[in-house]
């Protein structure tokens, strides 16, 4: 499946995922990834599935769910969305079958080229990354394909500035001891603010990490990062919300076309499904577990049904 939920969103409250991409396809390498190392490590652009395939499944999403089931169309891919080289024509396709609005969650990187960002533009909102002031956090945070710079990076952003007349929300994945500094905030904060974006937000590692050393920042580093990236910038808090799935189709399978792209804590996830019964859920779960195809995983104290391969590399 292409399409996903609508799974709750932190900052875009029930979204109806698309995912362009093969598990896991990306340019960076985040310490930090929910889904996490890269598999296929990557800079060529190209169409990983079938972009009709992709739109039937929109539409056919679309119609099953009722009004107010959905307030994003979001493309946020097993990897990095932007490596799809019809995404441009997807997003259009998908603004002339809804009037909801569409986002792209993306790190950015690929920003850089004018023809990336042309196709990025007909989306309503769009959320790069910027965990970094230097290239060597950059390195060690991201660890982006040895082909991308922080430099490129940072000028394909301020290019998209100024072409994009929709909303620019960026993120902070904040992650302890590596870019919480108050010297390294204060100079990543005047980078923020030369972007003129709409909206700062401050993210967290609240879901497994593909690197188990990855801690999360407490109170006083997320207050330190509100004071240096100034008033745009707001603390990202979790949401809770309902996660959908097919009506009449396979409830192992619908569980694991979301994990695969978001990680669930086990409590959201019996409660999200409560109307499957608490029996048909475990014994989804545990079939999923027994072929092998999705994990449980503590971490801060929750058990998270995680997809299997996300912690195989």
């Amino acid at each position: 499946m292409y399409v996903f939920g609508p799974v709750p969103s932190r900052r875009l409250g029930q979204s109806l995922g698309i995912d362009p991409l093969r598990f896991k396809t990306c340019n960076y390498n985040c310490v930090y990834c929910q889904l996490g190392r890269t598999r296929r490590y990557t800079t060529q652009r190209q169409d990983f599935v079938p972009r009709d395939a992709v739109v039937t499944q929109v539409e056919a999403a679309l119609q099953r769910l009722g009004a107010g089931q959905v307030d994003y169309v979001t493309f946020v891919g097993q990897g990095e969305p932007l490596l799809y080289a019809s995404l441009g024509w997807l997003i259009r396709a998908v603004k002339s079958a809804t009037s909801l609005p569409v986002a792209v969650i993306t790190n950015g990187s690929l920003l850089s080229e004018a023809e990336v960002r042309a196709e990025v533009l007909p989306a309503d909102v769009v959320i790069p990354t910027l965990d970094a002031a230097d290239a060597t956090l950059y390195r060690r945070i991201n660890r982006p394909h040895p082909s991308l710079r922080l430099e490129s990076l940072l000028q394909g952003l301020h290019e998209f500035r100024r072409e994009y007349g929709g909303r620019l929300w960026i993120e902070v994945m904040l992650v302890a001891g590596l870019n919480d500094s108050d010297e390294h905030l204060g100079r990543l904060g005047e980078m923020l603010r030369s972007l003129s974006p709409d909206a700062i937000q401050i993210n967290v590692p609240i879901r497994p990490p593909a690197e188990p050393w990855v801690q999360i920042p407490d109170e006083g580093r997320i207050r330190a990062a509100l004071d240096a990236f100034g008033k745009r910038a707001e603390s990202i808090a979790p949401y809770r919300g309902a996660v959908s799935t097919p009506a009449g189709g396979d409830l192992a399978e619908s569980i694991l076309d979301i994990i695969q792209r978001h990680p669930i804590p086990e409590d959201d996830l019996y409660e999200a499904l409560a109307g499957y019964g608490h029996e048909r859920v475990a014994a989804a779960l545990a079939r999923l577990q027994q072929e092998g195809q999705a994990r449980r995983r503590e971490y801060l104290g929750r058990v998270f049904w995680t997809c299997a391969e996300a912690m195989a590399a």
